[in-house]
């Protein structure tokens, strides 16, 4: 899917809803990891990919292609240039977002593997048949840690 534009302001208009579209569902994600509720984030998953997919094709259509934009209106350029820097700087946010997010994640994941761990660790005393005390350690699940994750 490409921007259908008659003229230049026409394209340079509709690239600013666009910038600006992305960057509200952008901000509203940014502050849904803020809030520690990643799921809310995911409401807008669908439409941010799409917009992002468009706002990617469009900029490099436009990289190639400076003549679509360059006759627009400089007050239209000038938005285009201020709806770009808010894009910008809410795109820094949510990865510092999304990063602080995935640190506390790995950082459960560490902390119930070691206590997984721990607890294997320590022998089983049950009571076998005659009241006889059975040190033999029980069958427990595996688990496997990918530090990649």
């Amino acid at each position: 899917m490409a921007i259908a534009a008659v003229d230049a302001d026409d394209r340079v208009h509709q690239l600013i809803l666009l910038t600006e579209r992305l960057t509200d569902l952008i901000a509203k994600q940014a502050v849904a990891f803020e809030t520690h509720r990643p799921h809310d984030a995911a409401q807008h998953v669908e439409e941010t990919s799409k917009l992002a997919n468009l706002y990617r094709h469009e900029s490099m259509r436009v990289r190639a292609n400076v003549a679509l934009v360059e006759s627009a209106r400089l007050e239209l350029r000038q938005r285009l240039m201020r709806a770009t820097e808010a894009f910008d700087a809410v795109l820094a946010r949510q990865s510092r977002a999304v990063e602080a997010a995935k640190i506390v994640t790995e950082g459960l994941v560490h902390a119930i593997a070691q206590e997984v761990a721990s607890q294997r660790a320590a022998p089983a005393t049950t009571y076998g048949a005659g009241g006889m005390v059975n040190d033999r350690p029980q069958h427990g699940a595996a688990i496997t840690l990918n530090r990649k994750a």
